[in-house]
């Protein structure tokens, strides 16, 4: 009961300041969710949903502004959706170890994007059918990856998108819309599975819900999403050495 609560007083905190940063929470919430003592699967489901429904409030107020660009975020999140439930039935089959060293890398690349990657906006291909490529190959990829490690795969689209020329708050706030149905696709290929605790999700919903609104509120107020990034790079960095740690004494 107790760690529940903590786990929803952190979904809180952490969807507040992933956020300011365009990202679902997932990535950081599982290594949170394991510390507390959830088994890794049920952590990995329930940061799942909590990644969808964080990202359907900040998409709501991206729609508002226009900032999602629709026809490249379709063939993304169909293709994503399809193969997120494939990735999480494969974490079924692969030893707790594996899922969890697979996990360390995704940690060090999320943390180094956000310390050292640095946008530069260039013309977009406007070619249906590259675009509709891209889709498909950027979905293809951020989908499985995403429902195997249980992180929605918006870390992966995101880069990518600014590398095909978008500028970086439309790449964002078109991975935003895409996360919120990979997300979910891969919470119910863990949920057929029966890796969901009831509570744990309605207590951590609240805390999404909460967090996603005070995150929407303060990057009106022109808070630094610079300084954002930093922060979360680093504790990235510092949660996937304590795991790495943890990982080598056994």
């Amino acid at each position: 009961m107790l760690s529940y609560i903590i786990a929803g007083i952190v979904t809180f905190f952490f969807t507040t300041i992933l956020t300011l940063a365009g990202v679902g929470a997932a990535f950081i919430l599982i290594p949170v969710f394991l510390a507390l003592g959830i088994p890794i699967l049920t952590a990995m489901s329930t940061a799942l949903l909590l990644n969808s429904i964080a990202m359907i409030f900040a998409s709501f107020s991206y729609a508002k502004e226009k900032l999602i660009v629709f026809k490249t975020a379709i063939p993304i999140l169909i293709i994503a959706s399809i193969l997120s439930p494939l990735g999480a039935k494969t974490a079924e089959n692969l030893p707790k170890d594996v899922l969890l060293w697979l996990f360390v890398g995704f940690l060090i690349f999320a943390g180094s994007m956000m310390l050292f990657y640095k946008a530069k906006e260039k013309k977009i291909e406007t070619s249906t059918k590259k675009l509709i490529g891209y889709g498909v190959g950027v979905g293809s990829f951020a989908g499985y990856l995403g429902g195997l490690l249980g992180v929605g795969g918006g870390n992966f689209i995101v880069p990518v998108l600014v590398w095909l020329g978008f500028n970086p708050k439309k790449a964002s706030a078109t991975t935003s819309f895409i996360v919120i149905f990979s997300s979910f696709s891969g919470f119910l290929g863990h949920a057929t599975l029966g890796n969901i605790k009831l509570f744990l999700l309605i207590i951590c919903s609240i805390g999404s819900i909460s967090g996603a609104l005070l995150g929407a509120y303060l990057l009106k107020k022109k808070l630094s999403q610079k300084q954002v990034k930093i922060a979360i790079g680093i504790i990235l960095y510092i949660i996937a050495t304590k795991m790495i740690w943890d990982l080598l004494k056994h």
